[in-house]
C-alpha cells in the first residue's frame, strides 16, 4: 500500500480563512452538493466486507476483553454489566455518528474520502462562530494528537500483555502437566523480568510493522481471529465450570474503583480511530454501516458475557488479564500462547492508524530515493517508543485505564456528539438530540477527568502499600 493513499489531496491542511479545499463547490462552505450528484465509490483493490468484518472484529476484540472481569469488579456484578451495556451502545452511536458526518462532508465538497481529522476540520469550518471556522486547522491537529496516543497506547499496552503471559508460561514450564485441576499447586520457577520479554519481543513486533498493505494484514488478522477465537471458546468452558456461589459479590462497588472500570471499558471499545480508514478502503463502501452494526453488536455480547462470567469465577482473585487466572498445565498454556500469538497481530492493526498520520508528512520531506528507508526507519522509531513506555508502567490493569480514560474517552465518547452539533446546527436540529449529544460529551468529560485521576493514584498507591507493609515488619 502507497503511503501516500490513505492521506491524498483531500488530507491537505487547510483553513477556511485562507483557501477553499479543491473540490469544493464554487458557493463554498455554504454550498451543497446535490444528493444525487453524488456517489460513494470505493477503490478497485479494495477489502471486501468480509475482510472489513475481520478487521473491525481485530481492533477491538484484544487485551481490552480480557481485562473487562476486573473491570466488573471494580463496578459490580449488576451495575458492571449495565454499565458495559449502556456504553457499548453509546460508543457504537459515536462511531455511527462519526461515519454520518464524514458522509455528509463527502457528499457537500464531493469528496471521496475523509478521515476522523477531516471530518472534524470541516465540522468546525460549518459552526457559526468565526473563531471556531478561523481555527478549524486545530480540530484536525487535536483529533490526530488524540488518535496517535490511543493507538500508539493500545500498543503499549500489547506489550505489557505478551510479556506478562509469556512471563508466566515460561515460569510454570517445568511444573506443567496435564492436570488441569484448579487446586493443583505449582511451584513457579525464577525467571527473568517481564521488562525484559518486552525487549526479547521487540524486533519480531518491528519486522511485523513493515507490513503496510491492509489485504495482507487481513491474512494475519484472520490467523489472529482463530487464534484468538479458539482460545476464548477454551476460556468460556473453563468458567462457566464450577462457579461458585455469587451470593457474596457486591451487586455495586465502591464508586472509588468505578472510574478505574470506566477507562478499562471504554478501552475495550477500541475501533473509533480505524472505523474511517476501515470504510475508506472498501470496494463497497455502502456496505459499511450494516458491517458496523453487526461486528459491534458480536463484540458488545463478548465484552458482556466474558466479563460476568469471568469475574462470578474468580471473584476478588480476578487478575488484570483473565488468562493470568487460568491453571499452569499445558490446556491453558497453550491459550495464553494462542492468544499472545492473536494480540501480537493485533498490534500491526491498531499501529496502522498512528503510522499513517506521523509518517507520510515526514517521507515527503526526503526524496523519493531514501523514502522507504526513512519510512521504514520511522516505523522501528514508534515501536520503540511504545516498548519504553510500557516498560516505564509495566502494570496491565492501570496502563489499560490510564489509556483508556485519557484519550479513549476523547475520540469515542467527547469529540463525535460535539461532531454531530458542529456539523447540522446551522441546518436546525432537534433540541433533544443536541441534549444527547451535550449528556453523551459530559459523561465523555466526567470519566475523562475521575478515570484518569484515579488510576494515577492507583500507580503510586502500591509503592505506599509496600512501605507500610515494610514498616510494620520491621516493627
Amino acid at each position: 500500500m502507497s503511503t501516500r493513499r490513505l492521506r491524498s489531496e483531500d488530507y491537505n491542511d487547510y483553513s477556511s480563512t485562507d483557501v477553499t479545499p479543491e473540490g469544493s463547490p464554487p458557493d463554498g462552505m455554504n454550498g451543497f452538493a446535490h444528493p444525487e450528484s453524488y456517489q460513494r465509490f470505493g477503490e478497485t483493490n479494495g477489502t471486501t466486507w468480509y475482510q472489513t468484518l475481520i478487521h473491525l472484529l481485530k481492533g477491538n476484540i484484544g487485551t481490552g476483553l480480557l481485562g473487562l472481569p476486573l473491570a466488573v469488579k471494580n463496578a459490580g456484578i449488576l451495575l458492571g454489566p449495565l454499565s458495559l451495556l449502556v456504553m457499548g451502545v453509546v460508543a457504537v452511536h459515536c462511531m455511527g455518528i462519526l461515519v454520518k458526518c464524514a458522509h455528509h462532508f463527502c457528499n457537500r465538497f464531493q469528496k471521496q474520502f475523509l478521515d476522523y481529522g477531516g471530518a472534524v476540520m470541516y465540522g468546525l469550518e460549518a459552526t457559526p462562530s468565526a473563531c471556531l471556522r478561523t481555527h478549524a486547522i486545530w480540530g484536525r491537529r487535536i483529533v490526530g494528537l488524540f488518535l496517535i496516543i490511543t493507538q500508539l497506547g493500545f500498543c503499549c499496552v500489547y506489550f505489557v500483555f505478551l510479556a506478562d503471559n509469556l512471563k508466566q508460561v515460561v515460569s510454570a514450564a517445568n511444573g506443567t502437566t496435564n492436570d488441569c485441576s484448579p487446586n493443583r499447586t505449582v511451584v513457579m520457577t525464577p525467571t527473568m523480568d517481564s521488562r525484559l520479554y518486552m525487549l526479547s519481543i521487540l524486533p519480531f513486533v518491528v519486522l511485523l510493522t513493515f507490513i503496510q498493505n491492509l489485504k495482507v494484514l487481513s491474512i494475519f488478522s484472520m490467523l489472529a481471529n482463530v487464534a484468538m477465537l479458539g482460545s476464548l471458546v477454551v476460556i468460556y468452558q473453563y468458567i462457566v465450570r464450577d462457579i461458585p456461589d455469587p451470593r457474596n459479590l457486591p451487586l455495586a462497588a465502591a464508586w472509588k474503583t468505578y472510574p478505574l472500570f470506566f477507562g478499562t471499558a471504554i478501552f475495550a471499545f477500541e475501533g473509533i480511530g480505524v472505523v474511517l480508514p476501515l470504510e475508506n478502503k472498501m470496494k463497497k463502501p455502502r456496505q459499511f454501516p450494516v458491517i458496523l452494526y453487526v461486528g459491534m453488536s458480536i463484540v458488545t455480547i463478548l465484552y458482556i458475557s466474558l466479563g460476568v462470567l469471568g469475574y462470578l469465577r474468580f471473584g476478588a482473585d480476578i487478575q488484570a488479564s483473565i488468562t493470568l487466572n487460568l491453571p499452569n498445565c499445558w490446556l491453558y498454556q497453550a491459550v495464553k500462547l494462542l492468544f499472545s500469538f492473536g494480540i501480537f497481530f493485533t498490534y500491526a492493526v491498531q499501529f496502522y492508524v498512528p503510522a499513517e498520520i506521523i509518517i507520510p508528512p515526514l517521507v515527503a520531506r526526503v526524496s523519493e530515493r531514501w523514502g522507504w528507508l526513512v519510512n521504514l526507519l520511522l516505523r522501528m522509531a514508534l515501536v520503540c517508543v511504545t516498548c519504553v513506555l510500557a516498560i516505564l508502567i509495566p502494570r496491565l490493569d492501570l496502563v489499560i485505564s490510564l489509556v483508556g480514560s485519557i484519550s479513549s474517552s476523547a475520540l469515542a465518547l467527547i469529540f463525535p456528539p460535539l461532531l454531530e452539533i458542529a456539523t447540522y446546527y446551522s441546518e436546525g436540529m432537534h433540541p433533544l438530540v443536541i441534549a444527547k449529544d451535550i449528556a453523551i460529551s459530559l459523561f465523555g468529560f466526567v470519566g475523562f477527568v475521575v478515570g484518569t485521576y484515579e488510576a494515577l493514584v492507583e500507580l503510586v498507591a502500591p509503592a505506599a502499600t509496600v512501605v507500610n507493609a515494610t514498616t510494620v515488619l520491621v516493627q
